[in-house]
């Protein structure tokens, strides 16, 4: 299976995330989204194949999302998506796009949606068992 995974590699979600896929057994292409931002096109792609919109893919905590005034209701989807290219913190991670969907992971347990069943024990970095030794999803 291929997967793509936009990663910070500072993110406990995204590493999560990360891990995640490779206990499915998938080596997936990682991209550093701070050092690579995906283009335009690219990440209008992803967020209208995971379901959401511009506004739902940007990331508020340790941005400078509201110097930059992107809480004003009014800003168009061009003006935030030119914020989200313009300084790609503000791009909410990690997106995970597999031959089985798109999906904004946060909490990192959505990828499994997007992946073949994984049925061995899975436990987050921070002590939380996401799957159970008897192979069941937890959360």
């Amino acid at each position: 299976m291929n997967a793509v995974v936009y990663h910070n590699p500072k993110c406990g979600t995204s590493r999560n995330t990360l891990a995640l896929i490779r206990h499915a057994g998938i080596e997936p292409e990682v991209i550093d989204y701070l050092a690579h931002p995906p283009s335009r096109a690219r990440l209008v792609e992803l967020i209208s194949a995971a379901g959401l919109s511009v506004r739902g893919a940007i990331r508020e905590k340790g941005t400078p999302y509201l110097e930059l005034g992107l809480d004003t209701p009014t800003l168009s989807d061009d003006a935030l998506l030119d914020a989200m290219l313009a300084n790609p913190i503000l791009i909410n991670r990690p997106f995970v796009q597999t031959d089985m969907g798109t999906r904004l992971c946060r909490p990192s347990e959505i990828v499994l949606d997007i992946l073949p069943a994984v049925d061995r024990p899975f436990t987050k970095e921070d002590g939380e068992v996401v799957i159970d030794q008897d192979g069941k999803r937890l959360v």
